[in-house]
């Protein structure tokens, strides 16, 4: 990628925020979530990431939160399966004892020039990989997390502008705010806290 982007600036001083936290990050291997990763390692978190088979990325960005001092765990599979979006909750909890903040970041993208050329798998492998793990590793977690933990969903700018290449991905984008908004009002009385980040699409995530 041209230019590099810059994971975390050299000038960020961590103050402690997630001092002893635990969090389980989707498509935490590069971009964005290692990003967040190495970041929230730099605040005090222990960090599980879940990715699909970049073993290279996902190691790097372990070395990069050990160089923080803190913990990584890598967990690699398809977040496609309802049984793995169940096992990584449990193991994140059997490694650190907790759970604390879940980021629901990773997704796919195929460009396609028209709607003609999105074919039904396409479309759907674009839904079950964008969409539907929020679901299902929300449902995991929730019994897991106490008062005071986080919930982050990241969408894209795609659900609020469209994209004429993105016809699939801006609209499973979509239905993520439309669940983070449903799912704050659901979770609001027991006082679990819930995020959601736009962002500019840049290939698999």
């Amino acid at each position: 990628m041209h230019p590099k982007p810059e994971i975390i600036k050299k000038s960020y001083s961590g103050s402690g925020k997630l001092q002893d936290k635990t969090a389980l990050i989707t498509g935490g291997d590069s971009g964005i979530g290692r990003s967040i990763a190495v970041h929230f390692a730099r605040e005090g978190a222990d960090i599980a990431i879940v990715y699909l088979n970049e073993d290279q990325d996902a190691r790097k960005t372990k070395e990069m939160v050990e160089n923080e001092n803190r913990k990584c765990l890598l967990l690699a599979g398809d977040i496609r399966s309802e049984e793995f979006c169940q096992e990584i909750v449990e193991a994140c909890v059997k490694e650190f004892g907790k759970l604390n903040i879940l980021i629901n970041n990773a997704g796919m993208q195929f460009p396609q020039d028209s709607l003609e050329e999105i074919t039904a798998e396409q479309l759907r492998k674009t839904f079950e990989t964008n969409i539907y793990p929020d679901f299902l590793i929300t449902k995991a977690a929730l019994k897991h997390l106490k008062e005071g933990d986080v919930i982050i969903n990241t969408t894209s700018v795609t659900a609020y502008r469209g994209s004429p290449h993105l016809l699939d991905y801006s609209s499973s984008k979509g239905a993520i705010v439309s669940f983070t908004r449903s799912l704050s009002e659901n979770l609001a009385k027991k006082k679990s806290g819930l995020m959601q980040l736009p962002r500019v699409p840049s290939g698999r995530r």
